[in-house]
């Protein structure tokens, strides 16, 4: 066993070393975490914890910024912070990382891979999150927003002012099309429904996405309409028009269809989950995510 110290006697120095280079040899990805709207990274300690005992030594990192109250912050403010604290952890990982990204941080994922041409995500994993927007009353918009209905929001979200507040910039009023796509300086952009310079960079770098996993479910009771987890979205009649349906997915206006095409867009709905019980759900977590963590 003497053969096991190094230069200075220190054998569990030795240890350590291999047991990172079997970590290495195992080949789990690091995890990176984006939170969602009123959230900071201990929110998703159970989340970390079912990660680790299925898939152990694996990096999981939860990026702390925008937390909780400042999580209101205009979406592209915060989509330049996380990418720099994305950039190095992907930089470090020569086979890809994988991205977790939980209500409103599956939005500001959008931006950041829009922004990010070079990234490496391996699977990228939307939970239960508003990626093709958001119109119904909850008690988040009721907090902030307690003397608008649902219905005349757009009064205030489709303003300048408005688009300054995160929620606003995935505000999708199915009833004020035109104002939506003349306001909407973020949700609209990312899904290609306005034209502009960066279209076809931000749909390259879409498509660099090996698997694309899609979790919500009807239960969720903040999400409006929930299929908007999964890419569904209203019409003008409220009645939910399925992802594979939608004029942007139908023109393939940022990529999505393609993926689908080739079989790397998968659909997890889950039904008896609240929204904020997605990511401490061990059954959510063995159905829909761990599979796709090697």
């Amino acid at each position: 066993m003497g053969g096991l110290m190094t230069s200075d006697g220190c054998r569990p120095c030795v240890i350590i070393c291999a047991l990172l280079l079997l970590s290495s040899v195992i080949g789990y990805r690091p995890v990176i975490i984006v939170h969602g709207i009123f959230d900071g990274p201990k929110q998703f300690e159970m989340l970390a914890k079912f990660i680790n005992q299925s898939h152990p030594g694996t990096n999981v990192t939860t990026i702390a910024l925008y937390d909780y109250i400042a999580s209101m912050k205009p979406l592209w403010q915060q989509v330049e912070s996380f990418r720099e604290a994305i950039r190095p952890i992907m930089k470090s990982a020569g086979d890809g990382v994988h991205l977790i990204c939980f209500s409103q941080g599956g939005l500001i994922c959008r931006g950041v891979l829009a922004t990010l041409p070079t990234h490496n995500v391996h699977s990228l994993i939307f939970l239960s999150s508003p990626i093709a927007g958001q119109y119904g009353d909850s008690n988040y918009l009721k907090y902030f927003f307690p003397k608008f209905l649902k219905s005349r929001l757009y009064y205030f979200c489709y303003t300048t002012h408005g688009q300054k507040i995160s929620i606003c910039n995935y505000w999708n009023d199915p009833h004020q099309r035109e104002r939506y796509l003349k306001s909407s300086n973020y949700l609209a952009p990312l899904n290609g429904e306005i034209e502009h310079a960066n279209l076809t960079a931000w749909r390259d770098s879409f498509l660099r996405i090996e698997t694309l996993v899609l979790i919500g479910g009807p239960d969720d009771g903040v999400i409006t309409p929930w299929e908007s987890s999964i890419f569904g979205f209203y019409d003008s009649n409220e009645t939910v028009v399925e992802m594979e349906k939608q004029d942007w997915y139908l023109r393939d206006a940022f990529g999505l269809k393609t993926l689908n095409s080739k079989g790397a867009v998968v659909k997890c709905v889950v039904p008896g989950v609240h929204h904020t019980s997605w990511h401490s759900n061990l059954t959510v977590y063995q159905n829909c995510i761990d599979k796709w963590l090697t």
